[in-house]
């Protein structure tokens, strides 16, 4: 899962994350529960949980191995934690995505998820 987390980093966002801090987000998202993780024999996809607001919650960290993609893994992961996020209380689920990877995006509309608005992240330097 650290290499996964790594992976995912780098995909992404495009940033390096060192061992020792993928580690920790692991172990947090395992402790607090808030990572779901699909298996088919071995483990082939996850998805987790943050953010929640009042009403919503944000699916992130959502990742498959190169070996393990086009199978359908990170749909029924996606689709398998937003339902039970919903079951639970939740009005709805939101995420992010690159508007770049039409992959992710046409996997988040065919499991139900629709567009919303762009966002634009901004940082200022002394």
């Amino acid at each position: 899962m650290i290499e996964w987390v790594q992976a995912f980093s780098q995909e992404a966002l495009d940033e390096a994350t060192e061992y020792d801090e993928a580690e920790q987000m692991i172990e947090r998202y395992l402790r607090k529960g808030f990572l779901y993780l699909w298996q088919d024999q071995v483990p082939v996809a996850t998805a987790g949980y943050r953010g929640a607001t009042p009403n919503g919650i944000r699916v992130n960290f959502v990742y498959t191995p190169p070996k393990y993609r086009r199978q359908g893994y990170a749909s029924s992961c996606v689709a398998a934690l937003s339902q039970t996020l919903l079951d639970q209380g939740r009005k709805y689920c939101f995420l992010f995505t690159d508007l770049a990877n039409p992959t992710s995006n046409h996997i988040y509309q065919a499991i139900g998820y629709q567009p919303i608005c762009d966002m634009n992240e901004y940082w200022f330097e002394e």
